[in-house]
């Protein structure tokens, strides 16, 4: 017992000291300006990633088995932009408030624009239920941002960093600028689903490893994806409509609300879960497949870490 209390003491330090680290790089950020610093992290992580030898033989890996027709020099182009993605997603939380510099008054576009400002406002003059899924491509921070901005009430769902002390860092963040945020864990189901009930909406990530997700296929092989999605459009009937975030030169964004995708059903009317889950891979393959440096290859979706040998 003495030793398991000590074991636990220890990663706890060990965790808050990672954290404590991470929070000063950032804090040092803080004392510059937004896109020198930005440019600074996306340099540093493009320069670190390949270092991380697991990590980048990952991130290649994963790349070869999407793109079997790139050559090596392409895949390791995609590769470091990602990297460099990670680095400008890192940094852009620092300067998150002047970043998002869109206005739904102002027709000129500054650093963020935005498509499908119409669906935006048909969502608030006319409220009900639906839901918004994304994937990590861009800066996907941002949409929820975009959410707030036009009045609309989405409840989010969110994976917390495995670190707890950056956890809780990164929730009182979101939570001030987001709106609504729910932890991925046991039960936030449930609050979505009373969410939903109520008449409001939320907002998804879908291009996670599930493990005991349903077996579907993203870029032609087997992937688990999360059956949550589709088991509440087949509960509350609700619409559903992809958005994305989409990097531009010079460090601007343009962030896209695209009309809702047709939701397959069975010949008796129901919603297929299969088939819905099935959709939302496609319409998430497509927008790597276009910008294939903006997801984060890095991320074990194939569950292929373990076979790898380095």
């Amino acid at each position: 017992m003495l030793i398991t209390r000590l074991v636990l003491r220890l990663e706890r330090f060990r965790q808050w000291s990672i954290a404590q680290f991470v929070f000063l790089l950032l804090g040092l950020l803080k004392l510059f300006p937004a896109d020198p610093a930005i440019r600074f992290s996306e340099k540093f992580t493009r320069w670190l990633g390949p270092k991380l030898k697991q990590r980048h033989a990952l991130t290649t890996t994963n790349l070869r088995n999407a793109f079997p027709e790139k050559t090596a020099a392409e895949i390791e182009a995609i590769a470091l932009e990602s990297w460099g993605s990670i680095g400008r997603l890192a940094a852009e939380y620092v300067f998150l408030d002047e970043i998002f510099d869109f206005d739904p008054q102002n027709v000129k576009p500054g650093r963020i624009e935005v498509s499908g400002i119409s669906l935006f406002l048909e969502l608030r003059d006319n409220p009900r239920p639906f839901i918004v899924f994304t994937a990590h491509t861009g800066n996907f921070e941002l949409l929820p941002v975009a959410s707030a901005a036009f009045g609309l009430d989405v409840t989010v769902l969110f994976r917390p960093p495995n670190n707890p002390f950056v956890a809780d860092k990164v929730f009182e963040f979101r939570k001030q600028r987001m709106g609504n945020l729910v932890p991925s864990h046991a039960g936030s189901s449930f609050t979505l689903a009373r969410k939903l009930e109520a008449g409001g909406s939320v907002g998804v990530l879908v291009d996670q490893k599930f493990k005991k997700g349903l077996t579907t296929k993203f870029f032609g092989r087997n992937v688990r994806t999360n059956p949550l999605l589709a088991k509440l459009v087949r509960q509350f009937n609700c619409e559903v409509y992809p958005a994305r975030s989409i990097r531009l030169p010079n460090g601007r964004f343009r962030l896209e609300l695209e009309p809702a995708i047709a939701i397959p059903r069975k010949p008796d009317g129901s919603v297929d879960v299969n088939a819905t889950a099935q959709v939302l891979n496609d319409k998430v393959e497509s927008w790597v497949r276009e910008y294939p440096g903006q997801w984060l290859w890095y991320h074990d979706r194939w569950s292929i870490k373990r076979k790898l040998k380095f």
